[in-house]
């Protein structure tokens, strides 16, 4: 793993490496150590799962040793993360079966993040993110109902076709109807559980805004 690079010691961060999955875990560690040294560690655990994902999506689809480069930018209250690698392909959210190149990482990456895109560079493409500082509940959250609805659809709860987001959002209705069974074959009021699940999400949204 190389040494961080400070562009900007304040600002910016520069990290090359090789697209291999001993790295993914340094470089996750490095991200958050730069994170500290900012005094932004809040936005510490949204990070690396960005990181981890962005990472991983190089391995596979640009291929594993390939070089690339993390780029974190921390812009007032919110962190820029880019990645930059040599294939010129963009990848597409929602515009291919699930079985295909749109799988968890692009959602998540999407659900998580305030803004996100892709751009074709010199060298070839770079995918980013900005995140919003203090969204580590957001992100955890949204990583478990992502883990919950893939591994929902895959043991035959919702047996659908067509474009990812699509299936995902289906899943979670099928999901969501599934659990009000589940309360209500052990005496549990559906609707209560409904609005303290409400209540619960509106609390953590207050606390991010």
């Amino acid at each position: 793993m190389p040494r961080i690079d400070i562009e900007d010691r304040q600002r910016r961060c520069v990290l090359p490496f090789e697209a291999l999955p001993t790295e993914v875990r340094l470089l996750r560690r490095a991200a958050a150590t730069q994170l500290g040294q900012w005094g932004v560690p809040t936005a510490g655990d949204a990070t690396q799962l960005v990181v981890t994902e962005l990472a991983t999506n190089v391995i596979k689809h640009v291929g594993e040793g390939s070089p690339a480069t993390l780029i974190l930018e921390w812009k007032r209250e919110r962190l820029r993360v880019e990645m930059h690698d040599k294939s010129s392909s963009l990848p597409a959210l929602g515009t291919a079966g699930c079985e295909a190149e749109c799988g968890r990482g692009l959602h998540m990456l999407a659900a998580m993040a305030a803004d996100w895109g892709t751009v074709v560079t010199a060298l070839g493409k770079a995918v980013w993110c900005e995140i919003e500082l203090g969204s580590d509940a957001v992100c955890l959250r949204m990583e478990r109902a992502v883990d919950a609805l893939e591994n929902y659809r895959e043991r035959g709860g919702a047996v659908l076709h067509g474009r990812c987001e699509a299936v995902l959002e289906e899943s979670a209705v099928e999901l969501i109807a599934d659990l009000l069974h589940w309360t209500s074959a052990r005496g549990l009021d559906p609707d209560d559980v409904l609005d303290r699940a409400q209540m619960h999400y509106e609390a953590e949204a207050d606390i991010a805004a």
